[in-house]
């Protein structure tokens, strides 16, 4: 197997500016203002060449990026609608594996924003069995995107060998959405890009929570099991984007969930279903699952004692579908999916009320 390797990068080109200035102004306040308009040219093209290298510093080390990239590609999960979020179409990206309902490897909110950009046939990675390391090259990337992902030490070694990689800060599959598009927009060289669609995100979350009072402030865990096997429960902490998306929602985790996480080091616990009562706090679960594993739940001699249960206030999405794909944010998502999410979060919040 062969890899194009990145031995240069093409310069960053400055855009020259250049004023019209008024005729019939004196000599002297001529020369007065093309001297402040050099100064003024000056000082900009001296914080643009600051601009690079860029250096970013990940899990594996650190990256240098030399110039601005041409070519953007993405791999694992939600990297290329950060990309598209920003207006530019990745070279080529990893096929979406769960959530998506046909066999495009798009979910809704990435193919909508390929239609707007007038994107037909994007370039799609089939990786579901490692990365295509080979079409990953043959796309001819400048960067590679992975700031949300679980790629290995190898992975980067081996994707370091085609172009400079944008990895995870700490962990595998801890990445804020925040601190997706942060990273992300970083190694795009669009910084001040990547802060403005933080904010308009900002302001989205917030004007449509703003829209259900009756969620703030509720104790909530996202915890799941599974139907085949109820003696396990699985309970995303808020170091999972997941957890913390339901903390930016207005919610918070029960401090006796909080306590055993704390010394947890990971971004999910798993607890026997004899210690399903630190769920008890809990005013909703938040889970995968459908209505005959809530059916089981509620049946469950251990399981069913929790008053989440008992009462009805769980929030279950159906596995596989896109809305379950979402709950792992980031802008595109959450703003196709935010009002389906806090409608049931809503109807979950009623029935601690009553």
């Amino acid at each position: 197997m062969s890899f194009y390797k990145k031995n240069s990068y093409l310069p960053f080109l400055l855009i020259s500016m250049f004023f019209l200035f008024m005729i019939g102004c004196s000599a002297e306040t001529s020369n007065s203002e093309e001297t402040d308009t050099e100064e003024s040219s000056n000082h900009e093209e001296s914080e643009s060449d600051a601009q690079y290298p860029i250096t970013i510093e990940h899990a594996f080390g650190e990256t240098v990026i030399e110039s601005k990239p041409e070519r953007v590609a993405t791999v694992q999960w939600g990297n290329q609608d950060v990309s598209l979020a920003l207006g530019v179409v990745p070279v080529g990206f990893s096929a979406a594996n769960y959530g998506v309902q046909d066999d495009s490897g798009l979910l809704p909110w990435t193919k909508e924003k390929l239609d707007e950009l007038g994107v037909e046939d994007p370039n799609i990675y089939q990786d579901t069995d490692g990365l295509d390391f080979e079409a990953i090259a043959d796309s001819n990337p400048d960067v590679i995107l992975a700031a949300y992902s679980g790629i290995t030490q190898e992975d980067y070694d081996t994707l370091s060998q085609i172009a400079p990689v944008v990895a995870y800060k700490e962990a595998p599959w801890e990445t804020t959405w925040r601190e997706q598009v942060t990273l992300n927009a970083k190694g795009m060289g669009m910084v001040e890009e990547g802060k403005k669609l933080v904010e308009e995100t900002e302001a989205l979350i917030k004007e449509k929570v703003s829209k259900y009072p009756e969620i703030e402030g509720k104790k909530v865990a996202f915890a799941t099991t599974s139907a085949d096997d109820l003696s396990k429960i699985y309970i995303y902490t808020p170091d999972d984007p997941r957890g913390a998306f339901l903390e930016e929602l207005g919610m918070k985790y029960p401090e006796s969930l909080t306590k055993e996480m704390s010394e947890s080091d990971g971004f999910a616990l798993t607890v026997s279903a004899e210690n399903a009562d630190i769920l008890n706090d809990a005013d909703i679960i938040v889970s995968y699952g459908n209505e005959p594993l809530y059916k089981k739940m509620k049946e469950d001699p251990l399981l069913g004692e929790i008053p989440a249960i008992k009462r009805g206030s769980v929030v279950f999405i159906e596995n596989g579908t896109p809305l379950a794909a979402s709950l792992n944010p980031n802008p595109l998502a959450i703003s196709y999916t935010i009002d389906k999410y806090l409608k049931l979060i809503s109807e979950a919040a009623e029935q601690v009320d009553e």
